[in-house]
């Protein structure tokens, strides 16, 4: 998996600024609270719960943090967020698709389309990238869990479709209805997952020129310095030679 991250939330990215983590942890409180306002209060029966949980913990946000985003949902205070998604183009003609959690539609939908007009890309309109993506289950585990042998046979045993490992980590793909039954019986043989969830994987990856990179990761981080964005997902694969060009964290 050479180059920038290409299919993880830009959250996860390596090298994010400590300054970040506030902003981060209120995302993951607002991914848990809704969560847990859409079904169980009880992670264990409640599959997005749980697995908006284990973000939480992977982010090592603190326990009482989470509890607390739980409790909100169960004494039904905090607002009302709607999930909405946004579809656009990037610098290079690099496909990107925002999912976010919004109690003000106008404002987020200004803030994003803003973010997108101000760093060389162009918000489309609905449907106008999803189509070169495919929505999959995504289980990530740290590459010190073992090597790609090892995660394979226990993703083939799980009835994952797929794993790509690299340096950093293990992706394990699988059919989005599976997920979390692939999850539960990974984490019997591998142990709890960094990342569970809903992801949207490209079909064909865009190679991004080096005088494209640097306005496509202000685009990026734009995006994700917005409350209101919880993940962004793009086609892009940035070299590693332009990636230390730029100085970013491959």
């Amino acid at each position: 998996m050479a180059g920038h991250s290409k299919f993880k939330n830009i959250m996860h990215r390596k090298g994010a600024q400590d300054k970040k983590r506030s902003a981060m942890f209120s995302k993951l409180s607002r991914e848990i609270t809704v969560a847990a306002k859409m079904g169980m209060p009880d992670p264990d029966m409640n599959p997005r719960l749980r697995a908006a949980v284990q973000a939480a913990k992977a982010q090592s946000m603190p326990k009482d943090n989470i509890q607390r985003a739980i409790d909100k949902a169960t004494a039904n205070e905090g607002d009302d967020y709607e999930e909405i998604r946004y579809e656009g183009y990037g610098p290079g003609g690099v496909a990107i698709i925002v999912e976010a959690l919004t109690d003000n539609r106008n404002r987020t939908a200004t803030n994003v389309r803003t973010a997108f007009s101000k760093n060389g890309g162009n918000l489309g309109a609905s449907g106008s990238v999803a189509h070169g993506f495919e929505r999959l289950g995504l289980i990530v585990y740290p590459a010190a869990i073992g090597g790609e042998e090892k995660v394979l046979e226990a993703a083939m045993e799980a009835g994952a479709d797929d794993i790509q490992s690299g340096k950093e980590e293990h992706e394990i793909w699988t059919a989005g209805d599976d997920l979390h039954e692939v999850a539960g019986a990974l984490e019997k043989s591998l142990g709890e997952a960094e990342t569970v969830k809903l992801a949207w994987k490209p079909n064909l990856m865009v190679d991004v020129a080096e005088s494209d990179a640097d306005t496509l990761f202000r685009l990026l981080d734009a995006l994700d310095d917005d409350d209101d964005v919880q993940t962004v997902w793009g086609n892009y694969d940035v070299s590693d030679e332009i990636m230390e060009k730029l100085g970013q964290d491959a």
